[in-house]
């Protein structure tokens, strides 16, 4: 049981650490009392504690003095509070099902522990479940937070590995495997949030890639500002997607034909990926699209500049990176020409 589990542990049951804390208190508190007001015995003290905070009614030891028997009465006064406090406690954790609820948890979080190189999605709003239904129809591992209940019902019907928590804390964010993601999407539906969020992952975890919601154009430059790779504005793409659709409607319908099958993917393929045998030839020398049936549809090159459907002469340099078009089996046959 590492660190973080043991946090965990603690942040579930600090109400009944806190309860058991005070009940022991009193005890001491008691036999330390008796101890140096009445002389007794460390074996008579606790015997006098314990008959007194549960005021089963047995004789003292021996008589007390006057300053035992006020000792006595305020350490029953204030031991009735307790104890009724601690059973309160402990019995809502029984009769209410927070140990059945503390070990559900405890069997997430230990799933979350082992994810690497995975996805946080901070709120499960609108955006935020469409994110993940993109990442999972990618087979891409993630982790959702959120602290709406109404929302977390939702999320346990979706069956997503999930967080119950506030994205803009800290130790949240530590608990979603910050230190270990390669990405982060925060779709809070509050932009000053998203900006907190962003600043807070950023300073954890400085290579993260982070892509932001936003809904006021000002919000926008301080998202970026604050760390965000990249801005979206849900708004104004589906403003600008619906008057596409006027405008070329069968564009735009072609394009949702591509993006919206199963069976046609769009990868990204690094030069680092590449085998020796690939690298530094042109797109015509590696025949891609005679050997697979996919296309090379653009490149990124090192210095960050896009070409867009790039001539068969164009030579596959240092850092490059390749978007590649076509069928699931003539991307997957792609892959393994990687090999």
């Amino acid at each position: 049981m590492n660190f973080k589990t043991l946090k965990i542990g603690f942040r579930y049951f600090k109400k009944l650490y806190v309860a058991i804390g005070v009940v022991i208190l009193v005890v001491v508190a008691g036999v330390l009392g008796f101890i140096f007001i009445e002389d007794y015995s460390v074996l008579d003290a606790f015997f006098m504690t314990v008959i007194t905070v549960a005021t089963v009614g047995y004789r003292e030891v021996k008589e007390l003095s006057d300053a035992g028997k006020v000792f006595t009465s305020f350490l029953i006064i204030f031991s009735i509070g307790t104890f009724a406090y601690a059973i309160s406690v402990i019995t809502r954790y029984v009769i209410e099902g927070e140990f059945q609820t503390y070990f559900k948890h405890y069997k997430v979080n230990k799933e979350i522990l082992k994810l690497e190189n995975h996805v946080i999605v901070c709120g499960y709003g609108r955006n935020g479940r469409q994110a993940c239904d993109q990442l999972r129809s990618g087979n891409e591992k993630f982790v959702a937070i959120e602290s709406n209940p109404d929302i977390i019902h939702t999320m346990k019907e979706d069956q997503v590995l999930f967080i119950e928590g506030d994205a803009t804390q800290d130790e949240v964010l530590v608990l979603a495997g910050l230190d270990r993601a390669k990405a982060l999407i925060t779709a809070l539906p509050s932009d000053a949030s998203n900006v907190f969020v962003v600043l807070t992952a950023k300073e954890l975890n400085p290579k993260l890639k982070i892509i932001s919601r936003a809904s006021d154009d000002a919000s926008e430059h301080k998202l970026k500002r604050a760390g965000a790779d990249n801005v979206i504005m849900p708004d104004k793409i589906g403003g600008t997607h619906m008057a596409a659709l006027v405008t070329k409607p069968d564009v735009l319908e072609f394009i949702d034909h591509i993006t919206g099958r199963i069976n046609i993917r769009l990868e990204e393929i690094l030069f680092s990926s590449l085998p020796d045998s690939m690298r530094n030839k042109t797109i015509r020398e590696l025949e891609i699209r005679n050997k697979t049936g996919a296309n090379i549809i653009g490149m990124k090159t090192a210095e960050g500049e896009y070409i867009i459907n790039p001539p068969p002469d164009t030579l596959m340099r240092s850092d490059a990176k390749l978007f590649v078009l076509g069928t699931q089996e003539q991307v997957l046959l792609f892959k393994k020409n990687l090999h």
